[in-house]
């Protein structure tokens, strides 16, 4: 079992490579297009998910596939290959460095492999279920990491990806969770976009990542590895069942501190 599990995570890192493969020219040298539903697309995002699906599609026939630009296709089945081929694609256009691809494996819609791949550092995080998760830069030899020790509230490096359905800006159709309260109650806070915080909590540099925000192609990949790294992974509701649908993310070290950031954002204390 964990040896299939390790040939899928190995094809499911092919997959992050041939994606940079097909981003990394086009990076500073983009054009911008804007989706229906307001968001930014480039060609790197679109050619990079062509490239991985057809891969897929090569080596996993019977597979189904979920990605961010092309949507769902076949029928859903036991396994299903989630894609976000560049996560962050408004940092992408900015020719900020901190965007990543995301591959992630479901078994019934359960995480299974995770890759967190980041192009222009050549960092990877990757983990699959039973095999720990591991982080390495270029072609180093890879390096298992764990989450940060316990801390208690007012030691906790916190990370948001933004403002979006908090006390701060919320739509009328969106939860407003309140940011400000936890960010006036922990240690430091910043605000890390995307991925990038969920693969700094993996590696212990800082202890709570939180994504107000999230679809299935954003949380897939990062869950394996926050577990897999003895982390915690729930939606902002506390629930760790069907969370790769359930349109937000909490990621920390501790379950202590989780449960004490969820009752934080979930309340009026500023």
């Amino acid at each position: 079992m964990l040896k299939q599990r390790q040939e899928l995570l190995n094809f499911a890192l092919q997959l992050a490579t041939a994606a940079a493969k097909q981003i990394m020219p086009r990076y500073h040298n983009c054009v911008v297009n804007t989706k229906p539903d307001g968001t930014e697309v480039t060609e790197a995002d679109c050619r990079a998910e062509e490239v991985v699906r057809e891969m897929i599609t090569k080596q996993f026939p019977d597979d189904s596939i979920l990605g961010e630009e092309f949507g769902a296709t076949n029928s859903k089945t036991q396994y299903q290959w989630v894609i976000d081929p560049l996560d962050g694609t408004t940092w992408f256009t900015l020719g900020v460095p901190i965007f990543g691809t995301l591959i992630a494996l479901l078994e019934n819609d359960e995480p299974l492999i995770g890759v967190i791949h980041f192009p222009v550092t050549g960092e990877t995080i990757y983990a699959g279920k039973g095999l720990g998760c591991w982080f390495k830069i270029g072609d180093t030899t890879p390096v298992q990491v764990r989450v940060g020790s316990n801390v208690g509230l007012k030691e906790a490096v916190v990370s948001a990806a933004g403002v979006h359905s908090s006390n701060i800006h919320a739509n009328s159709d969106q939860v407003p969770y309140n940011l400000t309260g936890l960010i006036h109650q922990v240690k430091k806070f910043r605000f890390c976009g995307d991925c990038l915080q969920h693969a700094l909590v993996c590696r212990g540099r800082i202890h709570v990542a939180v994504d107000t925000l999230m679809q299935p192609w954003d949380s897939a990949a990062i869950i394996p590895c926050i577990e897999e790294a003895g982390g915690i992974a729930t939606t902002l509701s506390g629930q760790r069942r069907g969370i790769v649908f359930g349109g937000n993310l909490l990621t920390s070290c501790d379950t202590s501190l989780h449960h004490k950031i969820l009752e934080l954002l979930q309340s009026d204390e500023i």
